[in-house]
């Protein structure tokens, strides 16, 4: 979730901002959602052979890492240009028209006023990363995926059951608290949009 907030929130402000070739980076970072992350997942964790001496990560949690990055740009980049694009144009023009740079212009007019939508992309990438995370296991990767796996493997019903239930149970309790963090970062009162 790191990596993919550090370059698609960025990418998609400043796309959002300039109001140009955001569509070409929406467009393509939805390219990813046709790509079943399983095959993305598979071919990544085969195809980085030489890097198991890359730290904790190794080949499998390296492959893990990138994928679950790539997963979570579609939500974070939409969501974000799209808040950006949705901010009055006549607001932009009178903060313009108040003297302010562009930089200031971006910090205290365009970002606040899109914040709930770049909030609701962050919490729908951080939903579907930890509840997808879990597939990890089919490369050996790291997570809570291994419980759910060798609960199979060994015909554990238990483990199993308590494995999706924890993966279930701390999605909900993401889904809920950010939730929670979109409302609060709205700057406008309900019901005045």
């Amino acid at each position: 979730m790191v990596l993919a907030t550090a370059v698609g929130l960025p990418l998609a402000l400043w796309l959002g901002h300039r109001r140009r070739g955001g569509t070409f980076a929406v467009n393509l970072t939805n390219v990813g959602r046709a790509i079943p992350i399983v095959a993305l997942l598979s071919v990544l964790s085969l195809g980085l052979f030489g890097t198991a001496e890359l730290g904790p990560f190794g080949r499998s949690g390296l492959a893990t890492l990138v994928t679950l990055a790539l997963f979570a740009l579609p939500p974070i980049v939409t969501n974000t240009y799209t808040g950006m694009t949705e901010v009055d144009a006549d607001v932009v023009e009178a903060a313009r028209g108040m003297g302010m740079g562009e930089l200031e212009l971006l910090r205290r007019v365009e970002l606040p006023l899109a914040m709930p939508l770049i909030v609701s992309g962050i919490r729908l990438a951080v939903v579907q990363v930890w509840a997808t995370a879990t597939i990890a296991a089919l490369v050996a990767g790291p997570g809570l995926g291994r419980i759910i796996v060798h609960g199979y493997e060994s015909f554990q019903t238990a483990e199993v059951v308590a494995g999706s239930l924890i993966v279930a149970v701390v999605a909900l309790f993401l889904e809920l608290t950010l939730a929670l963090v979109q409302k609060l970062m709205d700057p406008l009162p309900a019901g005045s949009r």
